[in-house]
């Protein structure tokens, strides 16, 4: 991890200070400039389009009842996509606009939805981890989340099922119509 985070926060600058001299060197400084400057709004503006797209899928596929997992992959890409684009630079540039364009985005989120769900398959679901339980996880509450084999709470009492019944109090001075109106139970 701590490689990576170097490259990226040393080589990358290095190598788009690079590419910004050269091309300021072939094209003049105000013109390199104004090309940075038109990437951003161009990449800003089709970052929008692309996203205002998925989430339109987003939503049709939940009112399918579909789950709209690659989409949500495909909108994360597309942030980063924006973060990338709006970063000074032709490198980043190129990289955003990979990941903006729809031909090379579906296919990217589609391997990456893949590898996440292989990732959850494989670790048995999602879970919480808190320290050893049922399959090796416990719940917050000191037990497996779904082991309904137990009825009583962590610290050793049992779990009561009750009713209630609201009486009227005389002593109460509120108008009628701040009060509580009072219901028979249908059981009794």
């Amino acid at each position: 991890m701590f490689f990576f985070l170097l490259v990226i926060f040393i080589l990358v600058p290095v190598i788009e200070l690079n590419v910004l001299i050269r091309v300021g060197e072939s094209f003049g400084s105000w013109t390199t400039v104004g090309l940075v400057f038109f990437t951003a709004i161009v990449g800003v503006s089709l970052v929008r389009s692309q996203g205002i797209t998925t989430l339109m899928q987003v939503q049709q596929k939940l009112a399918r009842g579909e789950a709209p997992g690659q989409e949500i992959v495909e909108g994360m890409m597309l942030a980063v996509a924006g973060l990338l684009l709006l970063i000074p630079g032709f490198v980043t540039d190129a990289i955003g606009l990979l990941l903006l364009t729809p031909l090379t985005r579906i296919p990217v989120a589609g391997f990456l939805y893949k590898r996440m769900q292989m990732r959850v398959v494989k670790n048995g679901g999602f879970h919480a981890g808190f320290g050893p339980g049922t399959n090796g996880t416990q719940g917050p509450f000191g037990h497996h989340p779904f082991d309904d084999s137990k009825s009583q709470n962590p610290e050793g009492g049992e779990t009561f099922d009750g009713d209630f019944e609201h009486k009227h109090d005389p002593s109460d001075k509120r108008p009628e119509s701040h009060q509580i109106e009072d219901k028979e139970d249908p059981r009794t």
